[in-house]
């Protein structure tokens, strides 16, 4: 990673990261690995210049094209429900937005693979990632619905994005001990659940109400 460009000033400083990284653990983020991965990201480098002062708020913040960067508490809070104290292997995020939690996840995986459906967010992803040195991160044009299955199975699957009910391939496309972290409902009503691949079949848990941008098919 460049840490010169990680590192900032001012409001992005590496003291502003570490009172988010102490209000997380207020909230009750325990895991240690997903708290150092957060550390180790500068989120303000995935938003706005113009909303850079408020990167380190615990708020979803707008991106363009309709979508978000989830906020800092969301973040952690599915990465270490998709870890839950494991080592992850190969992981899919379905929704790639601005790139951060993607970038966040190449902390904690070995290799990451995630989809997004708008082609200019990509465009910004990648020179995100060129910039930060971070090697073990794939980004693809694809409909978030539809999975990855030339690169399946995963030992994670995190969804960014509310679908109306869970999408059959992803299910598809979990490794026998995986999980699938997503948000499932419409409008206000929208559940964050965690669904683990067993040998007989599949185990399922609702954790919180949460709110999100629509999960859409077809590519932009």
């Amino acid at each position: 990673m460049n840490t010169q460009a990680a590192r900032g000033s001012g409001m992005t400083s590496e003291r502003t990261r570490a009172r988010m990284i102490e209000r997380l653990r207020q909230q009750g983020i325990k895991d240690e690995v997903v708290l150092s991965a957060i550390a180790a990201i500068p989120r303000h480098l995935f938003i706005d210049d113009a909303l850079a002062h408020r990167a380190y708020e615990d708020d979803a913040l707008p991106i363009g094209h309709g979508q978000t960067i989830s906020s800092p508490y969301i973040v952690a809070k599915m990465l270490e429900t998709l870890r839950a104290g494991k080592a992850l292997g190969r992981v899919l995020e379905v929704g790639t937005g601005c790139g951060y939690q993607a970038a966040v996840l190449s902390q904690v995986a070995k290799e990451v693979f995630s989809v997004e459906r708008i082609s200019q967010l990509l465009d910004k992803v990648r020179a995100r990632i060129w910039n930060l040195r971070i090697h073990n991160l794939r980004v693809a044009h694809s409909d978030g619905y539809l999975g990855l299955a030339e690169v399946a199975p995963f030992d994670g699957i995190i969804v960014a994005a509310a679908a109306p009910s869970v999408p059959p391939r992803l299910l598809e496309q979990l490794a026998v001990g995986g999980r699938l972290v997503i948000p499932v409902g419409v409008g206000e009503n929208q559940q964050l659940q965690v669904i683990e691949r067993l040998e007989e079949g599949f185990a399922e848990r609702t954790l919180e109400p949460v709110k999100f941008v629509p999960l859409l098919e077809r590519l932009a």
